[in-house]
This record gives C-alpha cells, sequence and structure tokens, in this order.
C-alpha cells in the first residue's frame, strides 16, 4: 500500500513566543522570547499506514486490561457455580471472589511502582515486552491454576502484566507518534480498552454456563499477549528514550543519534526519509536547551516543572476515579432492571450494551481530539458528568419513581466520560512530563489512577450503606463540579505541540 505523506501547516513557523506560560486560566498564554531551533520547527512527516504497528503492539496491552474486566465479571459467576466451575472449592466467601476480582489491581499497583524504577533503565520497548510476558505466565496460572491461592498469584502475576502496560504504551505511542497524530493514537488506545471490555463481556457470556469456563475465559488472554511480546520484539526502541541516553551520557553520542535516526525512519516509513535525520537534530538541541541532561532524582519529582506536570497528570487520573467512575458502572445492570429492561436485566447484557456505547463515544474522542483539542473536551465531557451525577443522586433520593432519569442519567455519564476522562486522561499523562522524568512521573500518575480506583471501589459500600446512594452521587457530583475548576484554571491545552514544546512553553 502506497504511504500517504502528511504535513501540519499551523505548525510550519512556530517559535517559543506564539505560546508561553499558562496565564489565569490555562487556556490563556503569555508570551515567551525564546526560539525554537534555527527560529522555527521543521514539520513532522509520517506514514498513516507506517504509524499503524508502532500503535497497534502496545495498545494490546490496553485490550488485555480491557478484556481482564471484562472476563472477570462472568468468571467470579461460573466459579462459584456447583455445576460449571469444574472444581471442588467452588464454594468461595465475598472476600475471596473479591480477590479473585481485585488480585489484578494489586498486581497494577506492584506494576506501576516497579515502573518508577525500572522504566528508564529498560526502556518504554522492553517494559512492553516485560509487560506482555506477565499477562502469558499470569493467564497460564490462572487457567491451570489447581487451587484457589494459586488462581490469585496467577491474577496478581497478570495484574503487574497490566500495570507495566499502562505505563509504558502512553509513553511509546506518544513518544514515536507525529505530533500531528498522537493525541489521536493515544485516544485509539483507550478505544482499544474498551474494546477488550467488551471482548471479554462477549467471551464471558458464552462461556458462564461451559463446564470450567472460566479456565477457557482466561486462556483467550494468551495469543494476544504472544502477539504483543512478538510485535514489541520486532519493533524499534523509542527514539527520545535513545536520545535521553545520549544526553545523559550513557553510550557514544554519535552511535546512538544514528540509531535513533534509524529507529524513527523505521517508525515513520518511507515518508520520513531524510527528514529523519533533521528532526532528530532538532529533538537533540531542544533536549539539550531545556537541559534534559543527567539522570532525575526522586527530589525533582516533586520541584520545579516535575512538580507542575505531576499536579496536572496525577490530578487528572485522581479526578478520573475519584467522581465515581468504577460505582456507577457497579450500578448499572439494577439501573436497567429498575426501568423495566428485563432483556437487559443480567449485568452481563447490561455491560455490553454500555460498552457499546463506551465504544462508539470513544471513537468520536478519537476522531475529534487533535482538532478541537484536549481542554473542550474535557471541559464539556466533565459539565456532563457533573449534571448525570446529580440526576443520578436526585433519582435515588426522591425521584424513584421516574426510572427514566437514572437510565438517562446513566448514558450520560458513560458518554461523556469516554470523550473526557477516559481517553484525555490517559493522554495527557503521556504528553505533560519532561523527557527526563517521563517514567518516574507517568509510573506516580498511573500508581495514582489504581490506588484511587481501589480506593473508591472499596469505600463505596460502606459509603453506601452509611449514607445512602443518592448522597454518594451527590458528593460524587460535588467533587465532579472541583474537577471541572481544576481543568479550567490548571490543565494546558497540547494540541499539536511537540513533546518538546509542551516542555518549554507550558511547563
Amino acid at each position: 500500500m502506497a504511504s500517504t505523506t502528511h504535513h501540519d501547516d499551523h505548525q510550519q513557523q512556530h517559535t517559543f513566543s506564539s505560546i508561553g506560560k499558562a496565564g489565569k486560566s490555562s487556556g490563556e498564554i503569555e508570551g515567551l522570547d525564546v526560539p525554537l531551533i534555527n527560529g522555527h520547527r521543521h514539520e513532522e512527516t509520517y506514514s498513516l499506514t507506517a504509524a499503524i504497528l508502532p500503535f497497534l503492539f502496545p495498545a494490546l496491552g490496553g485490550l488485555l486490561y480491557g478484556f481482564d474486566i471484562g472476563a472477570t465479571s462472568s468468571a467470579t459467576i461460573n466459579i462459584k457455580s456447583p455445576t460449571d466451575s469444574g472444581v471442588s472449592w467452588y464454594d468461595l466467601s465475598s472476600v475471596q471472589v473479591g480477590l479473585i476480582t481485585s488480585g489484578s489491581l494489586y498486581g497494577a499497583l506492584i506494576g506501576s511502582i516497579l515502573a518508577f524504577n525500572v522504566a528508564d533503565y529498560l526502556g518504554r520497548r522492553k517494559e512492553l515486552m516485560v509487560s506482555a510476558a506477565s499477562y502469558i505466565i499470569g493467564a497460564l496460572i490462572t487457567t491451570l491454576a489447581p487451587g484457589f491461592a494459586i488462581m490469585v498469584i496467577g491474577r496478581f502475576i497478570y495484574g503487574i502484566g497490566i500495570g507495566l502496560a499502562m505505563h509504558a504504551a502512553p509513553m511509546y505511542i506518544s513518544e514515536t507518534a507525529a505530533s500531528q497524530i498522537r493525541g489521536r493514537l493515544i485516544s485509539l488506545k483507550e478505544f482499544f480498552i474498551v474494546t477488550g471490555m467488551v471482548l471479554g463481556y462477549v467471551v464471558g457470556s458464552l462461556l458462564v454456563e461451559v463446564k470450567a469456563g472460566w479456565r477457557y475465559m482466561y486462556a483467550t488472554a494468551i495469543p494476544f499477549a504472544v502477539v504483543m511480546v512478538i510485535g514489541m520484539w520486532w519493533l524499534p526502541a523509542s527514539p527520545r528514550w535513545i536520545l535521553l541516553r545520549a544526553i545523559q551520557g550513557k553510550g557514544d553520542m554519535q552511535d546512538l543519534r544514528e540509531y535513533a535516526i534509524y529507529c524513527l525512519r523505521r517508525l515513520r516509513g518511507e515518508a520520513v526519509n531524510e527528514a529523519a535525520t533533521h528532526e532528530v537534530e532538532e529533538i537533540l538541541g531542544e533536549l539539550s536547551y531545556i537541559s534534559e541532561e543527567g539522570e532525575a532524582t526522586f527530589g525533582e519529582m516533586f520541584h520545579g516543572k516535575c512538580l507542575k506536570a505531576l499536579i496536572i497528570g496525577a490530578g487528572l487520573v485522581l479526578f478520573q476515579q475519584i467522581t465515581g467512575q468504577p460505582s456507577v458502572l457497579y450500578y448499572a445492570a439494577s439501573i436497567f432492571q429498575t426501568a423495566g429492561f428485563s432483556a437487559a436485566a443480567d449485568a452481563t447484557k447490561a455491560s455490553i450494551l454500555l460498552g457499546l456505547l463506551k465504544l462508539i463515544m470513544t471513537g468520536v474522542a478519537v476522531l475529534v481530539v487533535d482538532k478541537l483539542g484536549r481542554r473542550p473536551l474535557l471541559l464539556g465531557g466533565v459539565s456532563g458528568i457533573v449534571v448525570s451525577l446529580f440526576l443520578m443522586g436526585s433519582f435515588y433520593t426522591y425521584l424513584g419513581n421516574v426510572p427514566v432519569v437514572a437510565v438517562v442519567a446513566l448514558l450520560l455519564y458513560v458518554g461523556c466520560y469516554q470523550i473526557s476522562f477516559g481517553p484525555i486522561g490517559w493522554l495527557m499523562i503521556s504528553e505533560i512530563f519532561p523527557l527526563r522524568l517521563r517514567g518516574r512521573g507517568l509510573s506516580i500518575a498511573v500508581l495514582v489512577n489504581f490506588g484511587a480506583n481501589a480506593l473508591v471501589t472499596f469505600a463505596f459500600s460502606p459509603l453506601e450503606t452509611l449514607l445512602g446512594a443518592g448522597i454518594v452521587f451527590f458528593i460524587f457530583g460535588g467533587i465532579a463540579v472541583v474537577s471541572l475548576v481544576f481543568i479550567f484554571f490548571i490543565v494546558p491545552e497540547t494540541k499539536g505541540l511537540t513533546l518538546e514544546e509542551i516542555e518549554a512553553k507550558l511547563l
């Protein structure tokens, strides 16, 4: 297939004076009189066909994360069945079922802690290979588990793969993609997570009444993980990571520069050709200007540029979870049942329905994120989340006889989440951290994401018992209003900027 070359007309003559530090709201910019290399940016050249595989193989890490969420909802039903579980230890307590469900979440927390220490040493590509290996080993142990304890160990190892994949995939994609399509590709990774969820729900619904069906559910992940590990082995390393090693003196500058050019040509296809040398020189020059020399220390994470990036990135993924995302979906089946949709009364069918809505809305975000920008999608989507949470609270407090309110609120929440926090949260954390601190900064953001998810998941039931579902949803609505203020004043627009420009201009 002939590759098509694309150029970004708006970016041809960028200088640092065109965009500067964030002003009153992060949409307002003051001037900064520092020119880019040679006073202008050479437009990034890329081939859409060449961009497919460097996106696809890392994105499989997201698909396998989503698949785990979808499949586990049916696996826990199957394994508790005296007739269908195929094991003698089917009589599991709620705590044991909770460990099966959340075992991968605990593993993901450990994976993101591991990523903090190994990410910059291994590089993005090798980290994704380790992630795929964890997926394979974890899925195999879970599938073949002779007892409950071994099964939980398998779930935990699979979870380590999730933590590493959700850390390294956004970094690899953001560092290898041209700035014109970076937003679209990272948002498409969220599309893969949702596709994985729907696939998990579908596989689960087909196997939920099959003898030992849970084993087949978890085994389904293995072929995808094998493709992922082979694909990441075949792909080249991130050119930006190679250049960071060069600037930090971890190899011969000339050799690493040539290797970065070779990797960039492989990643961008024939379209980049001689432009690869120019682009590598430009990145090197900008990295030198913004002082990427020297290894990052732990203390640096909480000072200057990185502190600002950490507030933006970790703040977004924290709000992504504490606005109730895990809890709203928990209520999905009962809301459909209350509204009289008997066909969707069981959790799996309701989940497939919501999964399809998630897919459609994530698709919308993918199409518009590089045209509209990150801030409009966040502000619009989170405004919808605020409305939906207050509607949900009203339903459970004093509108219980109007079930259509709950259905509208649920669909509005899911739709708005998938065009805002869902894809844009992951996109912003992959863009906002300075290169030298990106590996560690992103691992903290991923840790915050999984930690907040665990907290909301475990705190919801006690809070619901104590206060009632209505009050809890009103609290989530209040938090969503705070997140809206945070986005307006703190989160900058990164559309159309290279990663080096984002660091120099917005931090």
